[in-house]
């Protein structure tokens, strides 16, 4: 057995002014309650809330106050998310992952900001596993990201026995999400915490889910602190022999005895994608307008792949796919 026990905070988060203060206070609060906890896993974007404009350069006061915190509580910390302004001038959402000892071991920009809501975001392109030594190895997601399950599938390929995912979600697919939680368990054989925030920080509803889609605790509306246990070697014996003993489904991924077109953007096996119209928010009176192609315009493949730029979210779309378009809007 390798027990290690994590929190989730679940806060109240303002968006007008930093809450920073109060979740150094709740972690003050979380480990005179539970001393016994190892690492404290906030909500997404927690430290001052949802608007950009408070965006801070990569290193600031907020992260040093941070790193003071965890080695003062000799404690792993990710405080949730920040919106840091690089060098380059570009804005991503980051999440930082701090050891017992007060150092920055890990970055991580979400890789898929919620788009096209969270306008103006750049998307981060590096994931984040990190090593917890003598426990095991942790992944980090933000958010949306775990709508994309080529994302667990990277961090699990990568070892990941834990999937850290910190929340803003005030809308009403929260519990499309918690389903998601439950089912990116399964698929590959993990721990998940996805935690939320209250207020500006979301609706709450933060969860815990061990590699068996077992459900080992939800949060409600209202705030709450969450250390739970978990067993690595229950993931480790899972990816062994099966969940339950029935699949093995990292091990059958593995093992596949083919490939995945659509993941190459040069083979056109896309193109249904691109008559889907442009990312941006619908508008009073929006209809759909697109048909799935069905006559020989479906073959019809593109010569040369779609470009894509990071920054904008923009898809140039090439000659072929355009043709597919014209064939087949009815508005």
């Amino acid at each position: 057995m390798t027990p290690f026990a994590i929190a989730g905070v679940q806060m109240y988060v303002q968006a007008l002014q930093p809450n920073v203060d109060g979740m150094i206070h709740r972690l003050d609060v979380l480990m005179a309650r539970f001393p016994w906890t190892q690492m404290v896993l906030f909500s997404e974007l927690a430290p001052y809330g949802p608007l950009d404009k408070y965006a801070l350069p990569p290193e600031n006061d907020t992260i040093n106050l941070f790193c003071e915190a965890a080695r003062r509580h000799r404690v792993w910390l990710i405080p949730g998310s920040m919106f840091l302004r690089g060098v380059d001038g570009l804005v991503r959402n980051t999440a930082v992952v701090i050891n017992p000892d007060g150092q920055i071991v890990s970055r991580y920009a979400k890789m898929f900001p919620f788009r096209p809501y969270e306008a103006g975001i750049t998307a981060g392109t590096d994931f984040c596993v990190f090593d917890v030594p003598d426990v095991g190895r942790f992944g980090l997601s933000i958010c949306y990201d775990i709508w994309f399950p080529e994302t667990t599938r990277q961090l699990t390929s990568m070892g990941a026995e834990v999937l850290l995912n910190p929340v803003l979600t005030g809308t009403t697919d929260r519990d499309a999400e918690l389903a998601i939680a439950r089912a990116t368990a399964a698929q590959f054989q993990c721990y998940v915490f996805a935690v939320n925030g209250l207020g500006a920080g979301g609706v709450g509803k933060s969860i815990v889910v061990d590699p068996s889609a077992t459900v080992l605790h939800q949060s409600a509306g209202q705030e709450d602190m969450f250390p739970i246990e978990v067993d690595l070697s229950m993931v480790r014996r899972q990816r062994e022999t099966g969940m339950k003993g029935l699949g093995q489904v990292l091990k059958s991924f593995r093992d596949r005895s083919n490939d995945f077109p659509v993941y190459d953007r040069t083979s056109g096996s896309d193109a249904y994608l691109y008559t889907l119209g442009p990312l941006e928010i619908p508008q009073q009176g929006s209809r759909a307008g697109l048909h799935v192609p069905t006559g020989p315009e479906a073959q019809l493949v593109p010569d040369v792949a779609p470009t894509h730029d990071p920054q904008t979210a923009q898809i140039n779309r090439p000659h072929g796919i355009q043709a597919v378009m014209g064939k087949t809007s009815s508005g």
